[in-house]
């Protein structure tokens, strides 16, 4: 399975923000539309990512106040990135490697996504559970000794 098949079933819908934008603004963001992550763009190209990892890390550092620094002081400026053709065990090894548990999908400096951890886990826990069903049809239908 590639990422652009879990990208299909996912929808296009993707957050962004700029390293210029103030911490508050994008935690505020990332709050109200529940998501874990953001994009950070500047002049249409992808130069970071911010997590909630990030955005603890700030709050730690700050005593527990977000501060009024911009996204650029805090965001992961050399997030991994994967391409549309990826394959998703890659994906899981990559992730599980780096602690990463949103991975911008990018081809020829073109953002089509991110994928997240959760978004692996389920493709793959549904791509076993269709397996599953068909390697099950395929024991019922075995045919009975001696009806060959």
């Amino acid at each position: 399975m590639k990422v652009s098949e879990i990208l299909k079933v996912k929808g296009d819908i993707l957050y962004t923000v700029t390293p210029d934008s103030p911490m508050a603004k994008a935690v505020d963001t990332m709050a109200e539309k529940d998501i874990g992550s953001l994009v950070v763009m500047e002049f249409g190209e992808l130069v970071g990512m911010l997590t909630f990892r990030e955005v603890m890390k700030t709050l730690h550092m700050n005593k527990g106040t977000i501060g009024s620094d911009t996204v650029r002081k805090h965001m992961d400026d050399h997030p991994i990135t994967i391409t549309p053709d990826t394959e998703v065990n890659e994906v899981r090894r990559l992730m599980l490697e780096r602690h990463a548990r949103y991975v911008p999908v990018v081809s020829a400096k073109t953002l089509y996504g991110v994928i997240s951890f959760y978004d692996v886990a389920k493709a793959v826990f549904e791509a076993q559970s269709f397996e599953n069903k068909m390697l099950k049809a395929y024991i019922r239908d075995w045919p009975a000794e001696g009806d060959e």
